[in-house]
């Protein structure tokens, strides 16, 4: 696998979108907003009735964004439960499971993990990062890529909107297609080169001028499905084996098990990062292969 720098950046940022473990860690200043639209849909079934919904989440905001919406308000009004990534968002028990998957015995200097003209860069991220170089040599290199890419990331997880749905069906029902320690094991089983690239792309973005942070977050946002939908087919997510880890390999197993949620009389919300609701792999896809009718609602 080689490094991709003209489209990398992009691809941390779709993986924000598809894995509710990254999130944002710091605030962002700029509260300026489009008028909120983010992605909601309505799953039917042969006969017409709404069996469902589903709703694009973020897994990290500024503090102030407004992303409710009459689509988003009728979806978490009328659902009897939901179904989120991880249910047990910031648990101890995650972090646990973080240091232990994550800890690399064989402690490979961390210049010998990246490409030479990215050593410099990831010196200086790391500095910035107020890290140390001996701490993340000793952890895998997804590892380090995670927690480089939540240190440099903006934008606050307490705000992500996975968090405020999960508390309001906190007496209705939630529950979960993964858990954190099934996110975990999907970067812990990843190839050493598709971690490389991984931590290669952590270390692109961060040396990147643009705001492509601010700009994917104002896609969620509006429902920009095309900007969405390339953010999840290009840079690193171009990468056949690294997309079927993080993205299509787990969609097909949500829709498996959606399946026969839907065929029960209680409503689901399906509330799941948005990198999962778009493309012809995604969820609504899927399910329209099933059988069902999907839409979106404004």
């Amino acid at each position: 696998m080689t490094l991709r720098t003209a489209s990398l950046s992009r691809g941390v940022l779709a993986i924000s979108l598809a894995l509710a473990w990254l999130g944002g860690c710091n605030a962002d200043p700029h509260l300026d907003q489009p008028e909120p639209s983010p992605l909601v849909f309505e799953i039917s079934g042969p006969d017409n009735s709404v069996e469902g919904w589903m709703l694009g989440t973020i897994h990290a905001l500024p503090d102030g964004t407004r992303w409710r919406t009459p689509a988003t308000k009728t979806a978490i009004s009328e659902a009897d439960y939901v179904i989120v990534e991880i249910a047990n968002l910031g648990d101890s028990n995650a972090r646990k499971a973080f240091a232990e998957l994550s800890s690399n015995a064989a402690r490979t200097p961390l210049t010998e993990r990246v490409a030479p003209e990215l050593r410099d860069p990831l010196g200086q991220l790391i500095k910035d990062a107020g890290l140390s170089a001996d701490t993340l040599s000793a952890m895998d290199t997804w590892a380090v890529a995670l927690t480089l890419a939540q240190t440099n990331a903006t934008g606050d997880p307490r705000n992500g909107v996975d968090r405020a749905v999960i508390a309001e069906f906190a007496e209705r029902g939630v529950r979960e297609f993964e858990g954190s320690l099934v996110q975990l094991r999907i970067f812990d089983s990843l190839a050493p080169a598709d971690q490389r690239t991984l931590l290669e792309e952590v270390i692109s973005d961060a040396s990147d001028d643009v705001d492509q942070s601010g700009e994917l977050r104002e896609a969620w946002l509006t429902g920009d499905i095309e900007e969405l939908e390339e953010a999840t087919t290009t840079g690193m997510m171009a990468d056949p084996e690294l997309r079927e880890a993080i993205l299509t390999g787990r969609n097909r197993a949500w829709a498996a098990r959606l399946l026969s949620d839907l065929e029960a009389p209680e409503r689901p919300l399906v509330a799941v990062g948005t990198a999962h609701l778009v493309g012809p792999e995604g969820l609504p896809a899927l399910l329209e292969q099933a059988g069902y009718s999907v839409r979106a609602i404004n």
